[in-house]
């Protein structure tokens, strides 16, 4: 690394920062990445070692707020080696280009159905326009290519050297998307969950099911968590949002919460076939089941946009039509 002492831009700098990056030991560090201005809602993690990596991206509207971090943490241009990204949905990798650009000896690492996409984002990018419209420049800006020499593809095991005999093990893990990976470090037992544990809220300790469209797939969802529990980790490293020590039994809460949300929709589906009568039914039910969740309406809205109620009963309904499942 860079050797240089931490990089400071006055006291205001530093203490916003500080807030921004946690020690989480062992040469992991927690930062918060921000997605649309919002604290505690997107993460990404630096592993600090011999060979620096780093995991998920944030959004490319976040890009600056990592590559200070990043700074901040003595990793300088020259010395990130490797950047992972669970999957390529713009919450997590819409930045990889920005940050392949500020760190040039980084490979980058993504699973193999996901590469194409960035090498060549237009594709993902119009999609995304079509989606999420006005929003777009607020909450994700536009993912920039990576060079195609600097991708490595992970199919469906792989593994990412992090230096002085620790590696981080890789291992395809869909359902939430086809070009999902979930990633293990050998050393500290970190599980680096993506998406495909869901959601956690650190207020109030809930575990919100993401489910959007149009790869959403509940057996393969349901076939990831075993593979995430078979993995007997230390401790669960959350996309979104942060660390949580209790893995067992909070990928169980994952699992439980999915089922009673496709319970949901498919008795909102039978009850109110209208797509919009079924997103305010299956709203109803999840804040008569979370109340604390739903005190809070910041909290609420700040989730909402993260993964929203409509994009999880879209991809739900999509499943249990393609599945023949539905009511």
């Amino acid at each position: 690394m860079n050797g240089s002492a931490p990089h400071s831009c006055g006291r205001g700098h530093t203490d916003a920062m500080a807030r921004r990056i946690e020690d989480l030991g062992q040469d992991v560090f927690h930062i918060d990445t921000r997605m649309g201005g919002y604290d505690g809602i997107t993460s990404g993690y630096l592993i600090r070692g011999s060979r620096p990596c780093l995991i998920e991206t944030g959004t490319a509207r976040s890009a600056d707020v990592v590559v200070d971090a990043l700074t901040e943490l003595g990793v300088g241009p020259a010395d990130l080696a490797t950047i992972v990204v669970t999957h390529i949905h713009l919450d997590h990798a819409g930045g990889v280009g920005d940050i392949a650009d500020a760190f040039p000896q980084a490979d980058v690492v993504v699973q193999e159905k996901g590469a194409r996409h960035l090498a060549d984002p237009s594709r993902l990018m119009a999609s995304a326009h079509r989606v999420f419209g006005d929003l777009m420049e607020r909450l994700f800006g536009d993912l920039r290519p990576v060079p195609a020499e600097r991708i490595v593809s992970i199919a469906e095991t792989g593994s990412i050297d992090l230096g002085d005999g620790r590696r981080l093990d890789a291992f395809h893990n869909p359902g939430h998307a086809s070009h999902h990976v979930g990633l293990l470090d050998s050393q500290s037992g970190d599980l680096y969950t993506g998406d495909a544990a869901g959601v956690y809220v650190p207020e109030t300790a809930d575990v919100r099911p993401s489910t959007p469209p149009p790869d959403f797939d509940l057996d393969l969802t349901l076939s990831s968590l075993a593979r995430m529990q078979d993995a007997q980790a230390q401790r669960l490293l959350f996309s979104h949002f942060g660390p949580v020590t209790e893995v067992s039994d909070t990928l169980e809460r994952s699992r439980e919460e999915l089922l009673l949300w496709v319970d949901a929709v498919r008795a909102a589906d039978a009850a109110a076939p209208d797509l919009d009568h079924a997103i305010a039914m299956v709203r109803d039910r999840d804040r008569q089941r979370q109340p604390e969740f739903y005190s809070a309406p910041d909290r609420v809205q700040k989730f909402e946009e993260l993964s929203s109620t409509e994009a999880n009963v879209i991809g739900i309904r999509r499943w249990l039509e393609q599945s023949g499942q539905g009511a």
